[in-house]
This record gives structure tokens, sequence and C-alpha cells, in this order.
């Protein structure tokens, strides 16, 4: 039992590593901390599904001291966030941003959902209903016949 809880407070306590670097960490815990919301946010270029926080590219690198750079200068979170999407683009936001020209990014799923739940209506609506017929007198005389046996 002890054993087991050992090994729960363990995996508890286990996060992911950053690939933050100690020589890239600010002196300023508030500004340390701005920085590594604005970095969970930005995509690593080159990885692409990682944030530039997790990556140990030498790009995301240069882009964790372009935000603690501009942090340092005076710019607020929004500010930065702005600079680096202009600079690279918004592929480089982990969270798109939901406006006109990402409409289809944002609606295609929805899209993609109601046509398969058209598509599967029309399927069922479509399959031949179960035909049930009368019964012929004789059926009916041999279908009583074999009640009565019973």
């Amino acid at each position: 039992m002890w054993p087991a809880l050992a090994l729960l407070a363990l995996l508890a306590g286990v996060t992911m590593a950053a690939a933050v670097q100690p020589d890239e960490v600010l002196k300023d815990p508030g500004l340390e901390h701005r920085a590594r919301g604005i970095s969970a946010g930005l995509r690593c270029l080159v990885c692409q599904n990682q944030s530039i926080d997790d990556s140990d590219a030498p790009l995301a690198k240069d882009l964790r001291v372009l935000v603690r750079e501009r942090l340092q200068a005076g710019d607020s979170d929004q500010q930065v966030e702005d600079y680096v999407v202009g600079r690279y683009g918004e592929f480089v936001l982990l969270r798109p941003v939901f406006a006109w020209h990402t409409l289809a990014l944002w609606a295609t799923p929805i899209i993609v959902l109601l046509l398969g739940a058209f598509g599967v209506r029309r399927l069922l609506a479509n399959r031949a209903p179960a035909r049930f017929d009368h019964l012929s007198a004789s059926e009916e005389a041999e279908l009583q016949r074999l009640l009565k046996r019973e």
C-alpha cells in the first residue's frame, strides 16, 4: 500500500520539462511568469506541435529570448504577441484567433459533423422498410395447426 502511495505522489509531482535554459530565465519573477505565459501560447516553427517553451529547437530559443527582451523593454503581453505575430504570421499562435479570415478553420469541424449527420439520416431514410404482408388463408391455417399442437 505504501509503495503505491509513494509512486502516486511521485507521479503527481512530475510535470512536463520545459526547454527554457537557466541563462534565459529573467531575474524578475513577475516578468518571467509573463514570459512563460506568452511562450506557452506560441508555436515552435520547427516542431510545429510544441510551444516555444517546450521546444529545444534553436529557433524556439531565439523566440524565447525575443519575448523576454520585449518584456524587459516594457512591452505589454499583447504588444509582445503582436510583435511576434507581425514577424512570423498567425501560424505562430498555438490557439488561432477567431476572425473572418479564420472562419473556415473554426467552421470546418461543425460543417463536417452536420454533413455526416445528414448523410447518416439520408442513408437510414432510404432503406426499404421491412415488409410484413398478411398471411394467406392456407398459411393462417398452418399457423393455427402448429399453435394447437403445442
